[in-house]
């Protein structure tokens, strides 16, 4: 991919999601050492530490609604901040219905709203890998646990109007190969 097959003009924003352990810090690794524009860091992740060194211990669901609440804040502001050319987005709005379901929590009014102002161009889900290690002790739940937010991920992007583009379990390069054979959206 070159900058002049992207009309730069616009904004054109991508998601790259899935439940925990899908690989999505390696992709983008990867994305950045191609010197493509995207999310810094995990956002969703870095509130979490926060809430979690704040009260001491995970979250549990009397936690969740203050902090489905900061997440949405950091999404919006970042989709707000993108102006011009292609974005990749280290999750979406959307992923806020997955994780509210397996809380337990219906989805907000502001984050139905969101999901449905704040538009993506695509949306590229991460099959799970077959191993993970977690490194940062952030990966808290089984695997069985860890399938069912992936769904409800997955789920949410449905029941907000897309059609995600699923990529098969590989390493950081190929899967990132994949999704820029496969961007759908506003290209020239």
């Amino acid at each position: 991919m070159s900058s002049a097959q992207i009309d730069t003009s616009l904004p054109i924003r991508y998601v790259i999601t899935g439940g925990p352990t899908s690989g999505k810090q390696a992709v983008f690794n990867a994305i950045r050492n191609t010197g493509i524009p995207c999310t810094e860091g995990e956002p969703a992740r870095e509130i979490y530490r926060q809430f979690k060194e704040r009260l001491g211990r995970h979250l549990q669901s009397g936690d969740r609604r203050d902090y489905s609440a900061e997440v949405l804040k950091a999404f919006v502001a970042e989709y707000c901040a993108h102006k011009r050319g292609i974005h990749f987005y280290n999750r979406g709005i959307p992923d806020g219905y997955g994780w509210d379901r397996f809380f337990g929590l219906s989805p907000s009014p502001e984050l139905q709203e969101a999901s449905r102002v704040y538009r993506y161009d695509g949306i590229f889900i991460l099959d799970p890998l077959d191993t993970f290690e977690d490194e940062s002790g952030d990966v808290w739940a089984k695997d069985r646990e860890l399938q069912r937010v992936h769904q409800l991920i997955i789920q949410g992007y449905y029941d907000t109007g897309y059609t995600p583009i699923f990529v098969p379990p590989d390493d950081a390069d190929a899967r990132l190969k994949f999704i820029l054979a496969n961007l759908p959206g506003r290209l020239s």
